[in-house]
């Protein structure tokens, strides 16, 4: 399994930076940003560093809010799970540009395009835009985009790996 990352930009009036992938894995899709983690790497290290390889945006590793740790299952090709931290971060620094790998845009709460997201975060992003903490399991179906079950319960505190 892979650990990997997922950073949610917020601005002052609460909008939410998203990017659509450009290419490799979730071409197409609108997500945050995030990645793979480095060998030598914390988590919040990760966070940091794909953000701003991702949008040119730079941020502190304790500017992040953890909001959520998923484990993201894929049955038919079980070399694609992750296990993923969610942050939110609403202090950065910089200019957003679009890179080789993702097109940002900012989006309010009630415009996110979930249609052209995962399938899973119609459920999940509202639930951490609530206010509130998740963790739990997404399980995809053998398509590797339909979501066959979602196990996601909230929770007060999130231990960090």
């Amino acid at each position: 399994m892979r650990d990997t990352t997922l950073c949610f930009p917020v601005d002052t009036k609460g909008r939410i930076l998203l990017g659509r992938k450009k290419r490799g894995f979730g071409v197409s899709k609108w997500n945050g940003f995030g990645g793979k983690i480095e060998p030598g790497e914390t988590f919040r290290q990760c966070a940091v560093r794909e953000l701003q390889e991702e949008t040119g945006l730079q941020t502190k590793a304790e500017d992040l809010e953890l909001v959520g740790l998923l484990d993201f299952r894929f049955t038919a090709e079980p070399e694609l799970n992750h296990l993923g931290y969610v942050y939110f971060v609403r202090q950065y620094e910089g200019h957003i540009v679009e890179t080789d790998e993702m097109e940002p845009q900012w989006f309010s709460a009630d415009t996110l395009p979930y249609d052209e997201m995962w399938k899973g975060d119609r459920t999940w992003i509202p639930m951490i835009l609530s206010g509130r903490k998740i963790q739990g399991t997404v399980n995809f179906a053998a398509d590797n985009d339909t979501v066959e079950s979602l196990d996601i319960d909230y929770v007060l505190s999130i231990e960090e790996g």
